[in-house]
């Protein structure tokens, strides 16, 4: 095992054994997991919160309940998420792409392979990898780790990539490492889940954008230099 695969299943166990388990990602419904990963584009989790709960108190936060509502409506909905119109234009698209593809039924694309949606749903427009894997892995159970800033963020102090890397080369090394530690698909769609979860709120309490608090972290020892704290 190389020594960038041991030092992120060290990240994944001391994570672990710091916060506990995450059961994240925060949603009661596939479809409204998916409707928040697109929310969440370019804004933080608590704005998008607001816009789940305007959806929620009016009785929409369905296909085919978002299908019904005018665009201005859900405008007017979804506003406290920000870009709420290029939003709204971007839950139309990802509406038409669910017509299409289950008649408005997020659970059926489950019969189809990850191999299949992923290239569908990157089709969608404004559908990027993040958001893409963020609905195969948290609303479809599909095998995939996402990889977002936090991901990038903890992966580069620790000496895993460097700053500036492809989406699809963080996501390579992460699998491996994760894969190489666990034995069936089941257990491999349960680590990407929590290994994600665990990143972000790790990312949020220590490792933060600015002034880390790298001396507090519980994964100080695993930094290349440890007592080279990054700042």
């Amino acid at each position: 095992m190389s020594k960038r695969s041991e030092t992120i299943q060290g990240l994944f166990r001391v994570l672990s054994g710091a916060l506990g388990p995450s059961r994240w990602w925060p949603g009661e419904t596939p479809f409204e997991v998916a409707v928040g990963a697109i929310l969440t584009q370019n804004t933080n989790w608590k704005n998008v919160e607001k816009a789940i709960a305007n959806l929620k108190a009016a009785d929409v936060l369905t296909a085919k309940g978002l299908r019904a509502l005018p665009a201005a409506r859900l405008e007017e909905l979804i506003r406290p998420a920000g870009y709420f119109r290029i939003k709204t234009m971007r839950l139309t698209d990802f509406l038409d792409f669910l017509e299409q593809e289950s008649g408005l039924e997020i659970e059926a694309l489950g019969d189809q392979s990850l191999e299949q949606l992923r290239p569908k749903l990157l089709a969608v427009r404004g559908i990027g990898p993040e958001t893409a894997d963020s609905i195969l892995l948290y609303a479809l159970g599909k095998p995939t780790f996402v990889v977002d800033a936090y991901t990038v963020r903890m992966f580069s102090r620790h000496g895993l990539i460097p700053e500036v890397t492809d989406y699809y080369e963080v996501q390579d090394i992460a699998q491996s490492a994760i894969a190489s530690a666990v034995q069936d698909d089941s257990a491999t769609v349960a680590d990407y889940n929590e290994f994600h979860a665990l990143i972000v709120r790790a990312a949020k309490e220590w490792c933060r954008k600015t002034k880390p608090l790298c001396a507090l972290c519980p994964a100080r020892a695993l930094l290349p230099n440890p007592d080279e704290l990054p700042s």
